[in-house]
C-alpha cells in the first residue's frame, strides 16, 4: 500500500461508510484501510498500555512519556483516589446493576451532587454514569418538540451533537453558528421565531484545539434574546477558574450560565458525569431523559474515586496552579521553535501538522524513535487540512518530561519539513 493510497483511504472513509446493499455488512468487507495500515505500522489508534502510571506509562513493553492523557491533575494513580475507590468496592461492590431511577441510587450519589452544586454555585446537580451521557440525556430531555431549537457551535464536541440527534428524533431543530463567534450567534438567535425556544450550547474548552470559547459574548447574545444557555465544561474543570472551578468562572459568568455539565475522566480521575443547574429543570430531566431513566447509575467505587478527586483538587491547589504552568512552557516552547499551535491557553496544546499522511509519520516517529506518546487527529475528527498531535499535559509532568518532549518533537519537527 502506497502512502497515497493510505491518505486517499483516510479522506475516503466517509464516502464508504454511506455505502448501502442488502447485506449490511458489504461495507465491512470492504473496508481494509486500517488493515492496510496495520500491516504498515502506521495505525495510531487502540494501543494497548501496560500500564499508565500518569505522566509515564509502559506501552507494549517500552516506557514511554505520556503527552496524550486527560489526567491533568495527576490524580488517578494519587492514594486517597485509589483508596477510596477500593473502600467503595469492599462497601458497595462493584455496580449497582441498575438505573438511577430505580435501584441504582446511593446516599453516595447524593452527597456527591451536593457537593458539586455547592462548589458550583448552583441549585442541584446529577451524577451521570459517563460524561458522553451527560449530552444525550441533557438534550434529548429538555429539546422534545418542534418548537426546541439546539443553537450550537459547529465546533461542539460529537456527545453533543449526538444529544441534538436524538432531540431532533422529537421534532427540535438544529441552528449552527460559526465557531467561536458570538455575533453570529446573535444573528441566528435574531432569526428565529418568536415561539421557539432555543437552548445555546458550547463547549468550554474545545477539547482538541484547547481553546477556550467566548462565553462572555456568547452570554450576552443568549440574556440579549432570552434564550438558556449550556456549557461542556469536560476540559475546564481542574484547570481554569478559582480552585479549578471551570471556564465558567474563569471568565466570570459561571451565575449567567444557565447550567454547566463535565466528566469525571479528566480532572476527577475517574468515569462518570456531571451536570449543574437550576433543580427543576434537572429534575425534568432525569424524569423524560430515556438516555438517563434506562442506563445503569455510575458505579460506587467511580463516584467515590471521582468524589475524593473533586476534594483533593480544592485541598491540593498547588495542581492547578502546577498544569497550567506545564502547558505555557510547552505552548511557549513549542512556537519558539516555530510549530503553529493555534489560540490554546489551557492544558491542550495542539500541533498543527495540516498534511494527513504526515501527521500519522509525525506521530510514528515520535512513539517509535523518540519515546513520545501523543494523539494524532486526521479528518473527519477535525476539519480538512486541520490535522494535528494533540498534546496534553499534567500537573505531575516535571521538567524533565518537558524538556525530553521538547527535543523530541524538535527533532522530528525538521526531520518532516515543520519547522527550520
Amino acid at each position: 500500500m502506497s502512502n497515497e493510497s493510505l491518505a486517499s483511504g483516510i479522506a475516503g472513509r466517509a464516502a464508504l461508510s454511506r455505502m448501502g446493499g442488502k447485506d449490511i455488512f458489504t461495507k465491512t468487507t470492504q473496508w481494509t484501510l486500517t488493515d492496510e495500515a496495520r500491516a504498515m505500522g502506521m495505525y495510531p489508534y487502540f494501543r494497548a498500555l501496560d500500564m499508565n502510571q500518569g505522566p509515564e506509562a509502559i506501552l507494549e513493553g517500552k516506557p514511554v512519556i505520556m503527552f496524550g492523557s486527560n489526567n491533568y491533575l495527576g490524580l488517578t494513580m494519587h492514594p486517597k483516589v485509589r483508596e477510596a475507590a477500593a473502600n467503595a468496592l469492599r462497601e458497595y461492590g462493584p455496580s449497582m446493576t441498575g438505573s438511577r431511577l430505580v435501584n441504582g441510587t446511593l446516599r453516595l450519589h447524593h452527597e456527591f451532587e451536593e457537593k458539586l452544586a455547592h462548589f458550583m454555585n448552583k441549585e442541584a446537580a446529577i451524577v451521570f454514569t459517563t460524561g458522553y451521557q451527560v449530552n444525550l440525556a441533557t438534550l434529548s430531555g429538555l429539546l422534545s418538540n418542534k418548537k426546541s431549537v439546539a443553537v450550537m457551535d459547529k465546533m461542539c464536541h460529537a456527545s453533543i451533537y449526538d444529544g441534538v440527534r436524538l432531540a431532533q428524533a422529537n421534532g427540535a431543530q438544529m441552528v449552527r453558528f460559526h465557531h467561536n463567534n458570538a455575533e453570529d450567534l446573535d444573528r441566528r438567535l435574531e432569526a428565529l421565531q418568536p415561539d421557539e425556544g432555543a437552548l445555546v450550547i458550547t463547549d468550554g474548552v474545545f477539547s482538541t484545539e484547547g481553546e477556550i470559547a467566548d462565553l462572555p459574548g456568547m452570554v450576552k447574545a443568549a440574556k440579549k434574546h432570552g434564550v438558556r444557555m449550556l456549557v461542556d465544561d469536560a476540559h475546564g474543570l481542574g484547570v481554569l477558574g478559582e480552585k479549578g472551578r471551570g471556564v465558567c468562572d474563569h471568565l466570570g459568568v459561571q451565575d449567567e450560565v444557565d447550567m454547566i455539565g463535565g466528566t469525571f475522566s479528566k480532572s476527577l480521575a475517574s468515569i462518570g458525569g456531571w451536570l449543574v443547574g437550576p433543580r427543576k429543570a434537572l429534575d425534568y430531566i432525569q424524569h423524560f431523559a430515556p438516555s438517563f431513566m434506562f442506563a445503569a447509575s455510575c458505579p460506587p467505587p467511580s463516584v467515590a474515586a471521582a468524589m475524593a478527586a473533586f476534594e483533593i483538587m480544592q485541598e491540593e491547589t498547588w495542581r492547578i496552579t502546577k498544569v497550567r504552568e506545564n502547558a505555557k512552557y510547552m505552548r511557549d516552547e513549542l512556537r519558539k521553535m516555530g510549530f503553529e499551535t493555534g489560540p490554546t491557553d489551557t492544558a491542550i496544546v495542539p500541533i498543527y501538522i495540516r498534511q494527513e499522511l504526515t501527521t500519522v509519520a509525525f506521530w510514528k516517529a515520535l512513539l517509535e524513535d523518540h519515546g513520545i506518546y501523543v494523539n494524532p487527529f486526521i479528518p473527519p475528527g477535525v476539519p480538512p487540512k486541520n490535522s494535528l498531535l494533540r498534546t496534553s499535559y499534567m500537573a505531575t509532568h516535571e521538567k524533565h518530561h518537558l524538556d525530553r518532549g521538547l527535543e523530541a518533537f524538535q527533532k522530528v519537527g525538521k526531520q518532516f519539513g515543520i519547522i527550520s
